[in-house]
């Protein structure tokens, strides 16, 4: 488990939808629902009719319905790289394989981009490194406003990725954290202050994303207990968002996973680093399925 000053040191930004305003917010339009409308229904009848559940339902259908806004974000990015000569090509591969994109760098360089959801859901433990990637990215783009950033970062990293890498043998290179909601009212993004400016694409103005750099090698508890962390031009999809994007040096985090043996157990440990400094650490954490 992360203490709650870890989570938050994970990611530097914060949703300014807390638990405590949606809880009450709810409460409030659940009591004064019936007043909304032009629907002639009295208090009992209204709260008979079903109505009210009927139109949220209806309303978690539309806001489930995101990938479309997801694939615009995505692939808006993409266009600015091609744009400004850091890519020559992107492909759309959702439909026949298991990862989402594959992108081409000037010098034939192969990126591939599995993208997800918020990071704290089952999803994330789904993915499958190819045999023609030179690098695997995986980016989440979290479009629920009352998400926790820092508990969606944690859980995604330390309590899904670490363990999902080291049983399965994934490599992973790196993982984005950014989307269509970062720099907006919902989720102010704290890397712009001052003269510092976000950058256009689709109509859109975006901060920097988040960027996270793995283990160069798969953490093993006998032979490798603690590769070395990637280097931002190791990870070049990375390397060319981070420039493109304005980033800025010390703003990348370097994500340190440690394996160890405990009898029949396989532990592991996650370190966050940021700016050559340590921000971050779980404790010790047995990966279950590892249970010989």
């Amino acid at each position: 488990m992360a203490t709650r000053k870890e989570a938050d040191d994970v990611i530097p930004c914060v949703s300014r939808i807390t638990r405590e305003m949606i809880v009450n917010y709810a409460e409030q339009l659940k009591e004064r629902a019936h007043t909304i409308g032009d629907h002639g229904l009295t208090k009992k009848d209204f709260v008979q009719s079903g109505l009210f559940g009927a139109a949220i339902e209806r309303l978690r259908g539309q806001q489930a319905a995101t990938t479309k806004k997801k694939r615009i974000f995505v692939e808006a990015v993409f266009d600015k790289l091609k744009d400004v000569g850091k890519i020559s090509e992107w492909v759309f591969e959702g439909s026949a394989d298991r990862h989402d994109y594959k992108v081409i760098l000037p010098d034939g360089w192969v990126s591939i981009v599995e993208t997800k959801g918020c990071l704290d859901g089952n999803n994330t433990n789904i993915f499958e490194r190819p045999q023609n990637a030179d690098e695997f990215i995986i980016w989440s783009l979290c479009q629920n406003p009352g998400a926790d950033p820092g508990h969606n970062a944690w859980s995604g990293i330390h309590t899904r990725l670490s363990a999902e890498i080291i049983s399965r043998k994934q490599q992973v290179d790196g993982l984005i954290i950014w989307d269509m909601l970062c720099g907006t009212a919902a989720r102010p993004c704290p890397k712009i202050t001052g003269k510092r400016k976000m950058i256009s694409i689709r109509k859109m103005n975006v901060p920097p994303p988040c960027i996270y750099l793995f283990p160069r090698s798969i953490p093993d508890a006998r032979n490798n207990p603690k590769p070395p962390c990637r280097t931002l031009p190791d990870v070049r999809l990375l390397h060319a968002l981070h420039e493109t994007f304005g980033g800025k040096e010390g703003e990348v985090t370097s994500v340190c996973i440690e394996a160890a043996s405990q009898g029949n157990d396989i532990d592991r440990k996650t370190t966050f680093f940021r700016g050559g400094n340590e921000v971050a650490a779980s404790a010790w954490t047995t990966i279950r399925r590892a249970r010989g």
